[in-house]
């Protein structure tokens, strides 16, 4: 990934031309940037069924018929999903993957942007592609493709069985498995749903549906001992790698780690449980009852509660810290420590902590403007496009990219400026 050190701290503002940039193509789409806000980019139309992505005003060498999906990796590279002889495949910096394929999806990155992923279709059958390398092995049917955060490992639930329409009991006996770099497991389930590797990539754990009516969390093709009413999409622990999830149990739901509960307490709901930086804490959503929605930390939740949701939670760098996003009433607020900030959206999105854990800061809508709120205090920008805000290493500055009367600004700003 781009080290933000290496980044621009000391200009104040840059400015892109953008709103010329319709004078000189057919049509443009949506812009987006990269992360240290040197570059804007957007896919535009040269010429009927030819298309291209223009970035700071300069377009790739290389033309395609079509373009989706462009996405900048963290180590600055732009992505996009391209169509060529009818043929899809992968554009890095305008470069295709040589291999082409019926159809690709769903661009993923490693953490430091080093390995690309995507999902792939050929002949009507499916597995993923890392850098241009495809599965040995492809499956009729493909779901919930993953990336390991360094890359190396990819995941998939693959059908390994055939069965028809209306044959229900093939269908109960189990045709789906997880595959592991391609490589299924031999345990086959009913359904397998959303999975996780574990931080050194030898585990993979997934929800899988073992009955019509049972469920648990199977890791390398073992299930736990254990089956549950329901089950959500495991985590594993990011020093010991025992497995937690989320399990529904006596009509009410709680967490239990590798197949044991780990939580005295039952909630309504619980989902989306994680873990601090240093795998001390444990917290997750939960509702004690219909209609209050917060946070639990290690089974103990918030006094604050919410009416209709809570979402997009995240621990600061330290794990001392939690931050959230609720929606009350129809409006959207941030929500840090338990305690709710007085200034209310229209929308907001996942709050993002400075390194130092000590700021906290959040891109919103108001008044159907975007803006940035850093520790409850509004940017005094209204602009048409931002995107989210990210901290300097120290933590005392913020970079803001955003699109203003058609024109692209790069802003570092002091947090004590806000």
């Amino acid at each position: 990934m781009l080290s933000a050190e290496n980044w621009d701290w000391e200009t104040p503002e840059k400015l892109i031309a953008f709103a010329d940039w319709n004078e000189n193509f057919a049509w443009i789409e949506e812009p987006h940037v990269s992360c240290d806000g040197e570059k804007i980019a957007a896919i535009v139309n040269i010429a009927e069924g030819e298309f291209s992505v223009c970035i700071n005003g300069e377009t790739w060498e290389n033309a395609f018929e079509k373009i989706w999906y462009p996405r900048f990796a963290p180590d600055g590279r732009l992505t996009a999903l391209v169509s060529e002889m009818g043929e899809w495949t992968v554009a890095v910096d305008g470069i295709a993957w040589e291999n082409k394929f019926g159809y690709v999806w769903n661009t993923l990155f490693s953490e430091d942007g080093n390995h690309i992923a995507v999902a792939v279709q050929q002949d009507m059958a499916y597995c993923m592609a890392v850098n241009d390398t495809p599965w040995q092995q492809s499956y009729s049917n493909m779901t919930n493709p993953l990336l390991s955060s360094d890359g190396k490992r990819t995941a998939a639930t693959v059908q390994v069985e055939d069965f028809g329409e209306g044959d229900i009991q093939k269908f109960q006996e189990g045709v789906f498995t997880a595959a592991l770099d391609g490589k299924p497991w031999n345990t086959k389930f009913v359904n397998v749903w959303k999975m996780a590797i574990s931080p050194d990539g030898e585990k993979l754990a997934a929800e899988v549906r073992v009955s019509l009516y049972d469920y648990t969390i199977a890791v390398n093709g073992r299930p736990w001992d254990k089956t549950f009413g329901c089950v959500w999409e495991p985590i594993f622990h990011p020093k010991s790698g025992s497995v937690v999830a989320p399990v529904r149990t006596e009509g009410a739901w709680t967490l239990a780690e590798d197949g044991n509960l780990i939580w005295d307490r039952r909630f309504v709901q619980l989902w989306h449980q994680m873990y601090s930086p240093d795998g001390n804490k444990l917290a997750a959503i939960v509702a004690s009852k219909f209609g209050k929605w917060t946070i639990a930390v290690d089974g103990k939740p918030w006094s604050v509660t919410f009416k209709d949701l809570i979402t997009d939670a995240a621990f600061s760098p330290d794990g001392r810290r939690i931050a959230a996003v609720a929606k009350d009433d129809q409006k959207w607020k941030v929500v840090v420590d338990g305690a709710v900030w007085e200034n209310t959206f229209d929308m907001a999105w996942k709050p993002v902590f400075s390194p130092d854990s000590k700021n906290v800061a959040a891109k919103v809508e108001k008044n159907g403007k975007y803006t940035i709120v850093v520790n409850d205090r509004l940017w005094g920008h209204e602009c048409e496009t931002i995107w989210d805000p990210i901290f300097n290493s120290e933590g005392d500055k913020v970079l803001l990219r955003s699109i203003e009367d058609g024109k692209y600004y790069r802003r570092v700003i002091t947090v004590n400026d806000l």
